[in-house]
């Protein structure tokens, strides 16, 4: 089935890049891995078995992790609702419907393609928007499954979870494991690679989930007709986040990129940020607001 949602060039062209360098970067990873720990097996099967759950068990990793269920119709009439209208607007493949039992208000999409994609929002924003709202939200995370870009941010994402577990696990085999000279110098070569591989997988990472947040907007406010339903949308979930209390911030920012609203460090600007500021993407929706209103 093909989407009326247009595909994005630019966008396919930052993902085709990104992919790239981190395949490069995933190649190297591994070397230098088998480098210091000489065993090409173990790399290989570790590396792959990972990678294979990262892309094959993304819905369903990322709902275990946030408290997430599927629900049916007769649960939540309204949700489905709304998504079965985008969907027929949209022409594309209903997605699997979930709600994550969280008061941090906020939606993702997840899954490795449109058949197998599930479009995720918490408890905390179904009482936070009323119908207007959410419509542009799920449109929004329905425009992620069309652009196909939650397969790349998760299979982008993944050399930063192993670098960053490979950091973790030498950390701890250094404070807590036997001194040996030796040991410990493979250690810390383990430890400056995978620091490495972490902060360019990072920046890449981050570049990639503003750009396709930015489009993501565009298309889903395009594909509603009405984009100061998720302007509007946007505004409370960036007022909300100031008042949630820290430690239930702390307990979902690993899944910012993934999240249509940043939670926790939202200062953070540049490099360092998953989504573009507030600001941007408004001034965005404002000016699709003024093209749609122009006679044609």
């Amino acid at each position: 089935m093909q989407s009326r949602i247009k595909p994005d060039r630019q966008l396919s062209v930052r993902m085709g890049v990104t992919i790239f360098f981190l395949g490069l970067l995933y190649l190297v990873f591994a070397a230098a891995l088998v480098v210091l720990l000489k065993s090409v097996v173990l790399i290989v099967v570790i590396l792959g078995a990972l990678l294979f759950a990262q892309y094959w068990y993304s819905d369903r990793i990322a709902l275990a992790a946030l408290k997430g269920h599927i629900v049916t119709p007769e649960e939540y009439p309204q949700l489905h609702a709304v998504l079965d209208r985008l969907c027929s607007l949209a022409d594309m493949p209903k997605p699997k419907v979930a709600v994550a039992d969280l008061d941090v208000p906020n939606a993702f999409a997840t899954g490795r393609n449109a058949d197998h994609a599930v479009v995720c929002v918490t408890t905390g924003i179904l009482g936070l928007l009323d119908e207007k709202e959410l419509e542009g939200v799920l449109a929004h995370e329905l425009t992620h499954v069309a652009h196909r870009d939650v397969a790349v941010i998760t299979i982008a994402s993944f050399l930063g979870v192993v670098a960053g577990l490979m950091m973790r696990f030498t950390l701890y085999s250094q404070v807590f494991g036997r001194r040996n000279q030796n040991t410990a110098m493979v250690i810390m070569a383990i430890m400056v690679v995978s620091t490495a591989v972490y902060a360019i997988s990072f920046v890449l990472i981050r570049a990639l989930s503003r750009y396709r947040e930015l489009a993501a907007d565009r298309d889903g406010a395009i594909l509603t007709g009405q984009p100061s339903q998720l302007a509007s949308a946007l505004v409370k979930l960036s007022d909300s986040a100031a008042r949630i209390p820290h430690r239930d911030l702390r307990s979902v920012q690993a899944f910012n990129a993934f999240f249509i609203s940043p939670v926790g460090g939202g200062r953070l600007a540049g490099l360092f940020s998953t989504h573009p500021k507030l600001e941007r993407r408004l001034d965005q929706l404002a000016r699709i607001t003024e093209q749609l209103g122009r006679p044609v």
